[in-house]
């Protein structure tokens, strides 16, 4: 996997390696050794969602206080305007946003 930084130190772009063959395609989309050796960050992911959305709609702000958690993003088909805006009050990065579009 290729892990690309942002200006926000907490938010990472990882792109997986893809395989493509006469039959397709293969990747792996998460492994955590391989997140772990790539971003020297020792993270649990418990929950796993998925979810589909019509063309143009636009999906609001998650924010968690209390059990803060990680995002991972997969876009299957089209792309996606992500944004990522810190409001962590006791960061340097407090009120700083990094957008992408992911494909």
């Amino acid at each position: 996997m290729k892990v690309i930084g942002t200006e926000i130190p907490d938010v990472l772009v990882l792109e997986p390696h893809v395989f493509h063959d006469e039959r397709g395609f293969f990747l792996e989309s998460w492994n955590a050794r391989a997140f772990r050796n790539e971003t020297k960050l020792d993270v649990q992911f418990v929950q796993d969602n998925h979810s589909r959305s019509a063309r143009n709609v636009l999906r609001g702000l998650h924010y968690q206080i209390r059990q803060p958690q990680g995002k991972l993003v997969h876009v299957l088909r089209g792309r996606i305007f992500d944004v990522a805006v810190d409001l962590r009050k006791s960061k340097p990065t407090f009120g700083q946003w990094v957008a992408y579009d992911l494909r």
